[in-house]
């Protein structure tokens, strides 16, 4: 990486900072403030590496500009990337929340040009969080806690980016990131459409499951956990709320049936409940899918295009979901 040349950062920055001086008032910080920007350059070495499971690389490399940032979240100071194509007028937005926990599946420089600039590259600005206390920022994970607002801050920090159309926002999410969008949609109605990849919706079937996730994972993040146990369960997992998820977000659900990681009994639950409140949800259920539906990677993306191509850039009314036709 290297450090980002004046110029970028003032047009970066500019929409909320003022410079003091004589007769200026500095800008109050607030949530979403851009801090910093950091441009991510990979080295050629891994450019190459990448293009055996990505072939358009080279020209996500070209087209694409990638910032590691910091911004400011509940007065944190917190990581995350930001992809935008390098030429062009304003655009609309992706939120992509990672999967993982604490630095376990974190971004990197190189996953974030790979995915985060893979969809910059089909016309959006795309933003994403470490989430707080990673990779060196302040705080501490909460897993669905407090650290949910170091999504919905990203909505602000978009508000700030000239190119940035934030009246169509999507928001993607994988595994954990599936969770933090789920409690996303259950916060705000801006989200024009969401996609969630092999996402938690049932934290109390996931550790019933995979024990390891109770001791090593949620036991260890989430505040007074030993004490209210139950509740903090119950507080991320959709299916316990679904009625509270944006009523008018088109939501995509993909799974495969070979995942052990998250049971794929919780996209068909998840879907079920989804349909019986009338809402707009589509399932894709992948035959020998594994968690990251690494072998179905071409069809995911397309899919993933296509969504956001109708619902978030092209404002695509969802159809009639009342029983009709003949």
């Amino acid at each position: 990486m290297k450090r980002t040349p004046r110029t970028l950062g003032m047009i970066l920055l500019g929409a909320v900072v003022c410079t003091a001086g004589a007769g200026v008032t500095p800008a109050r910080a607030f949530d979403g403030e851009l801090l910093d920007t950091v441009r991510v350059i990979l080295p050629d070495s891994v450019i190459t590496r990448l293009e055996q499971s990505l072939p358009a690389m080279r020209t996500i490399v070209a087209t694409v500009d990638v910032w590691k940032i910091t911004y400011r979240s509940d007065s944190l100071r917190v990581k995350g990337y930001l992809a935008v194509p390098n030429s062009g007028g304003r655009l609309p937005c992706v939120i992509d929340n990672r999967g993982g926990n604490r630095d376990y599946s974190q971004w990197t420089d190189a996953r974030a040009v790979s995915r985060l600039g893979r969809i910059a590259a089909w016309g959006y600005v795309v933003v994403a969080s470490q989430y707080r206390g990673v990779d060196g920022g302040e705080g501490v994970e909460e897993f669905g806690g407090r650290d949910i607002n170091d999504v919905l801050n990203l909505i602000s920090l978009l508000a700030t980016h000239p190119r940035a159309d934030t009246t169509r926002i999507g928001m993607c999410g994988w595994s954990r990131g599936g969770m933090m969008t789920y409690l996303a949609l259950a916060r705000t109605d801006r989200i024009r459409a969401a996609i969630i990849g092999a996402g938690m919706a049932d934290l109390s079937d996931m550790i019933q499951r995979r024990p390891e996730m109770e001791t090593e994972v949620v036991a260890q993040l989430v505040p007074g956990f030993a004490t209210r146990r139950d509740e903090a369960l119950a507080e991320r997992s959709a299916v316990r709320w679904p009625e509270r998820l944006a009523p008018a977000t088109p939501i995509l659900l993909l799974h495969g049936s070979a995942d052990w990681r998250v049971d794929p009994g919780q996209a068909l639950t998840m879907t079920a409940r989804l349909y019986a409140l009338r809402r707009p949800v589509r399932l894709v259920f992948f035959e020998g899918g594994d968690h990251g539906l690494t072998e179905f990677q071409a069809e995911v993306d397309r899919l993933t295009h296509d969504w956001l191509e109708r619902y978030v850039r092209d404002r695509t009314p969802w159809p009639s979901l009342e029983p009709h036709g003949r």
